[in-house]
């Protein structure tokens, strides 16, 4: 090897010096913990501006995985671009230059270390991939090739480190074959141009085709123009009865006979053409369409890259002597120079204020990005197998002993170990991977050319062609993992997904790996993502509805307040206890308000106060009630002959009951702080999917304490007002009090199971809906009755009209 390195150097000095044609290069500057250069080769000389979006998707491709903080983290990727000028000795010249890491400056020391670059990406034409990858193999330096599709450079004998993601010529003759077996066509001529890429496309042609049918005529289009033999090619088409003709060429060399065909008017022949010119917008025009109308084609398949377009859009000139591809694309698009060209196009000079969106060329037109994906994927291919280097465990390593590459002296022969087994999905959802001859899995479009009604030619994709794998089992997705059927070879497995809660980020993983903490699986089973925390909030609609009725209960109870003390001195009013209507009404407005502190985020503050003021404010309310029942009951007993237990029973005795009532509560609450209280939980048990935020009561005993003590005054209220309901209704309220209490009780009691059956923030809900339902109960059967006649009926607001029933005259 060494000395295959001393001749290839040598070859570049001979190079340096019988080449005048000058090279473009372009170097990212970048610094961060290491950094690794790619050499992209390209033809551009010929300013095609589908060439030049070809460069800026490599540049995008590189920003994009740069960026990425889960693909090569730590570690940044550069490029140096050469411009061969659709020239070998050019393209001979670049990868020499690469493996004895040479520049413009040469040393004795020249040929020494390990090359400046890890990876080359192109060339894109197959007769000088040829020659780069016979160089290159020799060191192992890997070569991906995103448009040469000469079915040659699957030989992996000959061209061991060679790469690309472009289908093989051969699988792109057996979808022509199919067509042609499709339609019964039997009778064919065949042209190819006269290079690697068409005389191997057009034997592998004939092979295949002579199973099933014959070949008219085969013609083969010299590489420079020479238009004897272009017109006698047309003259061999007319004197032809095939009438399919199948072309193996690229668009500059077959436009010359596309051209004499237009010109000759040769019509009604069906044109089968190969991806190197299916989809060129430049032969399907108006002008061609009346002899090519029809014409079937094979094409690259078509990628959609997300921000592709907005920076292509980005570019700006910048004058650069070592670099000006960017000048000659500037000068070329808009007709100009800058005053340091070399290039004389017109006398107009560039002012860097052009607007490329104003422009539609094969650079902005994003719409059949083909060759352009190819490369954006040859980029990421070599990314997704450093990464893999990257990520070898020492002990578990591929090479010697076991040992892994370092990722900070990675050697390219080490690269090119990964290159072979490189098999992701890509952010377009497309699986990328290498067969065992290097080239990419193999599948077409079938596009057709057809007209528009405007007149316009359009190059319509009406199919796909995908080569079948023959694998026992199909590798296992990100999501799942490889289980090993029992008794079967090692090919054949089952892909099992991975379960809620586990994830696999790598295509054929032999284990599902769990997240941790507050992370969960995302749908896919592919990434944890953080889990979504639930609660009920005053964002949602349940958090505003609920709200929303609080606040109205809240303000309603203080409307009934304001209408009794403004009439506290009519009948009605005083004859339900005034001072125990005012007190009952202020605790159902705190009933109202504390299920506020059910909603929102809880904090220890919330989580406390949302129990004890819910707790008190229920206490004070239903001792009022059994206070009212309990006085109306001995006003009952007083009026019997010889009994006056109101004096046992007057005003002071009534607010001392309670006070004292309240006070139970209160203590029970201030116990419950003080030794286990209330705080926010994040609550994983019950979803696991999800976070649900809420309070944790902290101690049992003392949150049963606090309900259990609300019911068993409720139930003795409600016990109380069920015997006193038989009494006058003028004189009393104790119907009322009854219906209040059932309501109260209903509603409690069905709470339980609701309460315990909700999940997530529905909980909270139910439990504001409770609060909310019986504070409403409490409210409307109490108080609507004298509401009523206070406000619409004044004329039974009167001491005669109350003691009307008391009176068993009437």
């Amino acid at each position: 090897y060494k000395l295959f390195y001393l001749i290839v150097c040598c070859v570049y000095f001979l190079l340096k010096y019988l080449v005048n044609t000058k090279y473009h290069k372009v170097k990212l500057t970048v610094h961060f913990s290491f950094f690794v250069f790619v050499l992209f080769i390209l033809s551009f000389c010929s300013l095609d501006f589908s060439v030049f979006q070809w460069v800026q998707t490599m540049v995008f491709a590189i920003e994009q995985i740069n960026h990425d903080p889960s693909l090569l983290p730590n570690v940044t990727l550069g490029y140096r671009i050469y411009d061969n000028c659709v020239k070998l000795p050019v393209a001979l010249k670049a990868a020499s230059a690469l493996i004895g890491g040479l520049d413009d400056t040469i040393t004795d020391n020249t040929c020494k270390g390990t090359p400046p670059v890890l990876a080359i990406v192109g060339d894109p034409v197959s007769t000088h991939a040829i020659a780069i990858s016979r160089i290159l193999s020799l060191f192992r330096i890997p070569l991906v090739i995103y448009y040469a599709s000469c079915s040659c450079l699957s030989n992996k004998r000959e061209f061991p480190s060679f790469f690309r993601t472009i289908p093989s010529d051969a699988f792109q003759v057996k979808a022509m074959i199919r067509i042609i077996r499709h339609y019964g066509w039997t009778w064919v001529g065949g042209i190819a141009t006269d290079d690697d890429y068409g005389q191997y496309a057009i034997r592998n042609f004939i092979e295949d085709f002579k199973n099933f049918g014959c070949i008219s005529f085969i013609e083969t289009i010299p590489t420079v123009n020479q238009k004897a033999q272009i017109i006698q090619i047309v003259n061999t088409i007319k004197q032809s009865t095939a009438k399919v003709i199948v072309i193996f060429s690229s668009i500059a060399d077959v436009t010359a006979l596309v051209k004499e065909t237009v010109r000759q008017n040769i019509t009604g022949r069906q044109w089968i053409a190969s991806e190197g010119w299916s989809t060129s917008s430049v032969l399907a025009s108006k002008e061609n369409f009346g002899q090519f109308d029809g014409t079937i084609g094979i094409a690259i398949r078509k990628g959609n890259i997300l921000g592709l377009k907005d920076f292509l859009l980005e570019i700006r000139p910048k004058y650069d002597a070592s670099n000006n591809l960017v000048i000659q694309f500037w000068e070329r698009l808009f007709g100009c120079k800058f005053e340091n060209s070399s290039i004389l196009i017109n006398n107009v000079l560039c002012n860097e204020t052009e607007l490329i969106s104003g422009t539609f060329t094969g650079y902005t037109d994003v719409s059949e990005l083909r060759a352009a994906y190819n490369v954006y994927k040859a980029v990421y291919a070599i990314a997704h197998a450093l990464h893999s280097l990257a990520l070898c465990k020492n002990g578990q390593g591929p090479f010697g002993n076991s040992t892994c590459a370092d990722i900070a002296n990675v050697q390219p022969w080490q690269l090119f170990h990964y290159l072979k087994k490189v098999n992701f999905t890509n952010n377009l959802g497309e699986r990328v991977a290498f067969d065992e001859n290097g080239d990419a899995l193999a599948i077409y479009d079938i596009v057709n050319w057809q007209r528009k009604e405007d007149g316009i030619v359009h190059i319509k994709t009406i199919g796909l062609f995908d080569v079948p794998e023959s694998v026992c089992s199909k590798s296992c997705q990100p999501g799942s993992r490889k289980a090993n059927r029992k008794g079967e070879p090692i090919c054949c497995f089952d892909c099992i997904p991975c379960a809620e809660g586990e994830i696999s980020n790598q295509t054929d993983s032999i284990e599902c790996l769990k997240c941790l903490g507050d992370f969960w699986s995302n749908r896919g089973r592919s990434q944890c993502v953080l889990k979504e925390i639930e609660y009920l909030s005053y964002d949602d609609a349940m958090g505003i509805t609920l709200s929303t009725v609080s606040a109205f209960g809240a303000c309603l109870s203080l409307g009934v307040l304001a209408v009794f003390i403004y009439y506290r001195n009519t009948p009605v009013v005083k004859a339900n206890n005034s001072e125990l209507s005012f007190l009952l009404l202020v605790s159902l407005t705190f009933c109202f308000l504390c299920a506020l502190c059910f909603i929102g985020q809880p904090s220890h503050l919330t989580c406390m106060l949302r129990h004890v003021v819910f707790g008190i404010s229920f206490v004070l309310c239903i001792s009022c009630i059994l206070v009212k029942t309990i006085v109306v009951i001995m006003a009952f007993k007083s009026t019997l002959p010889g009994t006056n237990l109101m004096k046992w029973f007057g005003v002071a005795q009534q607010r001392g009951t309670v006070v004292f009532f309240t006070l139970i509560q209160s203590i029970i609450c201030i116990i419950w702080l003080s030794t286990n209280p209330p705080g926010p939980l994040k609550n994983t048990k019950y979803q696991n999917g999800k976070i649900i935020f809420e309070c944790n009561i902290g101690s049992v005993t003392g949150f049963s304490s606090v309900l259990g003590y609300i019911g068993l005054l409720a139930c003795i209220c409600f016990l109380s007002a069920f015997l006193a309901r038989k009494l006058p209704d003028n004189f009393n309220e104790a119907k009322f009090i009854t219906f209040s209490m059932l309501i109260f009780c209903a509603v409690w009691i069905t709470f339980i199971p609701a309460y315990v059956s909700s999940p997530g923030k529905y909980t909270v809900a139910v439990e504001v809906f409770a609060i909310l339902a019986s504070s409403y109960g409490i409210l409307f059967a109490i108080f609507a009755p004298k509401c009523y006649i206070i406000l619409f009926k004044p004329e039974k607001n009167t001491k005669k009209a109350l003691m009307g029933r008391a009176d068993p005259s009437k």
